[in-house]
């Protein structure tokens, strides 16, 4: 749901020490506890329009949360995600009170996308970017076979599995975690490849890359064993070849509440059992 147009958001009393974001637009997914949510805020607070305001405080889960990121990607809009979904790893605490003091003391992590470039089987190619993870799975019952080449080297010249990922900080621990992927705080440079149920090498956990590094994936047999790959929610079918690299100029930016950081809940949920 876009936010209406609204007024200017009343200034308040900031601490010196943190620079005032001053306008903030509020915007919700479709859900009715963020719906409320947004009707409540923007009556205490104000809305300003979209394209006018210093912060987008965005109401909903990680997966609204993320189409947000995508829709103002190098807009230099700055995302205060709070959460009116179910997991929220992204987002931070509901909280009514106090919200221009909340924005004006947040940290701001800056994240940049992956971009993949993907041929099909009818000789496309098809642009995508993804803030979590470029994944690739079998299409049938066949076990996808997929060479792995990191920067003009093969690494991997035959990977038996049910599929792959590459994925970013942001995205580690999601899709990547649940495929027993590494968890990788925000600012590390690094990407985490991932495999999804390897049959051969079987005992093959994956491997840790620069986020300069250029990774292709070739599929082998891809028309006795068709795969498919995906940049966050953009799916392509029946893919030939996959590369991905870290996107130089994309970026998008990601406020946090100081004692809610996104590192404090790295270190929390390896620590969690």
């Amino acid at each position: 749901m876009l936010p209406r147009h609204g007024r200017r958001a009343e200034d308040k009393t900031l601490a010196p020490a943190h620079k005032a974001r001053e306008t903030f637009a509020f915007i919700s997914s479709d859900a009715p506890d963020a719906e409320k949510a947004a009707a409540r805020l923007s009556e205490r607070y104000g809305n300003t329009p979209l394209a006018d305001a210093d912060v987008i405080v965005a109401l909903g889960g990680d997966g609204f949360l993320l189409q947000t990121l995508r829709e103002t990607m190098s807009t230099g809009k700055q995302v205060y995600g709070m959460n009116r979904g179910t997991i929220g790893f992204l987002m931070n605490e509901y909280r009514e009170d106090a919200l221009p003091e909340r924005l004006a003391a947040a940290v701001s992590e800056t994240i940049r996308p992956l971009e993949m470039q993907a041929v099909t089987s009818e000789g496309e190619t098809v642009s995508a970017l993804a803030i979590n993870e470029v994944a690739l799975w079998r299409q049938s019952y066949q076990t996808a076979k997929i060479r792995i080449t990191i920067d003009d080297q093969v690494r991997l010249e035959e990977l038996s599995c049910d599929g792959v990922m590459i994925a970013t900080p942001a995205g580690s621990t999601a899709y990547n975690l649940s495929a027993h992927g590494p968890i990788l705080p925000l600012d590390a440079p690094l990407l985490a490849l991932t495999p999804v149920s390897p049959f051969r090498p079987r005992r093959w956990r994956g491997a840790l890359l620069s986020n300069k590094s250029v990774v292709r994936l070739d599929i082998m047999e891809a028309g006795k064993r068709p795969v498919n790959a995906a940049a966050d929610h953009t799916e392509v079918k029946a893919v030939t070849s996959v590369t991905i690299q870290e996107s130089r100029n994309a970026t998008a930016t990601l406020l946090f509440d100081p004692n809610h950081s996104w590192n404090e809940r790295i270190l929390a949920e390896q620590f969690r059992y």
